[in-house]
């Protein structure tokens, strides 16, 4: 199968048409014609994960956050993305990435799905498909009201995540829940006009979170990481079991950072 075919797969998951128009998906850097026997998957294509990837011979690199996401003037050594790139080339890897259409397409359904909310809809609507809105994060109901304290666990525990950081009273009471994997600044203010006692999500800095706090809404910081990281184990079930004889190799889970 040449990676068109391939392209052609990860379309029918999430189409590029999804991806919100600041973000840069699709491929990247290679060959459409390229045969593709071996894939590797991670969430960055960081220096270890482009070397890894090319010391496992893959044939196609794909990532949810893409390498390139401004205008690019020259690839040389002279910086990291470039030597990235230009490794990627040299061993001959298609190399896709999948972001916002992602998120819109499969990450939100996933995630909310994994943490057992019911009656969802889209935190913020960015487009339709068939009709039906769609767009980026979730918002609905947990199983039951629960204290706080009671609502990190089982994000910990649905996301296998050691800890959290957590703006609101733990033993306060929630039950109307919005969840936006990744870097959910930016869709704050949705989820407390659309009513959540808690909003779960990453990269929540101290004035946003205790401003959430404020107007009456929790907020769970899962970290970046901590829950985009279902994208790796999900595409590899995904393309193994839409291609037959393909072999898709995984990054290893492990945090890009350490708290001392």
């Amino acid at each position: 199968m040449n990676c068109a075919e391939v392209i052609h797969i990860l379309e029918q998951q999430a189409a590029e048409r999804y991806a919100c128009d600041w973000d840069n998906v699709g491929l990247l850097a290679g060959s459409r014609n390229k045969e593709i026997k071996k894939i590797y998957i991670a969430l960055d294509a960081t220096d270890e994960v482009v070397q890894e990837a090319a010391d496992a011979g893959a044939d196609m690199l794909l990532t949810h956050h893409p390498l390139i996401f401004g205008g690019l003037r020259r690839v040389t050594e002279d910086d990291f993305i470039g030597r990235r790139l230009m490794k990627i080339i040299r061993a001959d890897m298609a190399y896709y990435a999948m972001h916002t259409n992602f998120d819109v397409m499969g990450m939100a359904d996933l995630a909310a799905g994994m943490l057992g909310l019911k009656e969802t809809e889209p935190l913020e609507v960015t487009c339709e498909k068939d009709g039906v809105p769609q767009g980026i994060g979730r918002i609905g109901m947990l199983e039951g009201t629960m204290p706080l304290s009671e609502c990190c666990r089982r994000v910990k525990e649905a996301f296998g995540i050691s800890r959290v950081k957590v703006f609101g009273t733990l033993s306060g009471k929630v039950k109307r829940a919005a969840i936006c994997p990744g870097s959910g600044k930016d869709n704050l203010e949705d989820a407390i006009l659309k009513g959540a006692d808690v909003y779960i999500t990453g990269d929540i800095g101290h004035h946003a979170g205790i401003d959430a706090k404020a107007r009456g809404m929790a907020v769970i910081d899962a970290g970046h990481y901590g829950i985009e990281r279902i994208f790796v184990p999900y595409m590899k079930g995904y393309l193994e079991e839409q291609i037959e004889g393909i072999t898709v190799v995984t990054r290893a889970h492990e945090e890009p950072f350490a708290i001392v």
